[in-house]
């Protein structure tokens, strides 16, 4: 049996240029800034680390690629619900960082730093093709989603990705990004940026 799961909505926005070279190079592109910020948000609708309940809870893992995100140095800080107690922090920490195994241990040799850990309010909400994510002052993002012309109604789709939140992932252009957070900053109205969601399911 697991020691823990989490499954719930995923969406992000990042600084690069839509579509994402990350996604199409299997993270061996140069990104189109020349380095990669990113906000990806997990809202956790059902989930339990060790018995303790994390149901509801949301947090964001914010990272910047000084380049290719496979050549690593990447620094990485964390933003966890304010309501979450210190067991749920430690909790959402250990999935978040990939010490607790799952998805994101994959991405640990590519951490270069740890840039720290913030407590924030984070707001989480779905609307259609729609996603927007807002924690304190440190970050704020929306985005919608590629519409299908053979599926009216849902997004364009990307499968067989590396991405360690979902496999497949729905293809959407971000209609703002505010970034502010762990000495990374970064801010976009263009509606010309990457951004994508996807519901995910965890488990180690």
């Amino acid at each position: 049996m697991a020691s823990w799961s989490v499954a719930g909505e995923y969406m992000e926005t990042c600084n690069c240029a839509f579509l994402c070279p990350c996604i199409t190079s299997n993270l061996t592109a140069k990104p189109t800034e020349d380095d990669c910020k990113v906000a990806i948000a997990m809202r956790i609708d059902q989930g339990q680390k060790d018995g303790i309940a994390l149901n509801g809870l949301s947090f964001i893992v914010v990272m910047q690629s000084p380049s290719a995100m496979s050549e690593g140095n990447i620094t990485v800080g964390l933003i966890v619900d304010e309501r979450a107690t210190e067991q749920q922090v430690e909790a959402i920490t250990a999935i978040a960082t990939g010490a607790a195994g799952g998805p994101m241990a994959a991405l640990g040799p590519l951490v270069g730093r740890m840039a720290g850990i913030e407590r924030q309010p984070i707001r989480f909400d779905t609307n259609g093709m729609k996603r927007s994510v807002q924690a304190g002052k440190l970050i704020d993002q929306a985005c919608e989603g590629i519409e299908s012309g053979s599926a009216p109604g849902e997004a364009l789709g990307i499968d067989n990705t590396v991405h360690p939140v979902n496999s497949r992932l729905s293809l959407a252009k971000a209609t703002r990004s505010s970034m502010h957070a762990f000495g990374m900053d970064w801010d976009d109205t263009s509606g010309t940026r990457n951004a994508h969601f996807a519901p995910f399911s965890w488990a180690g």
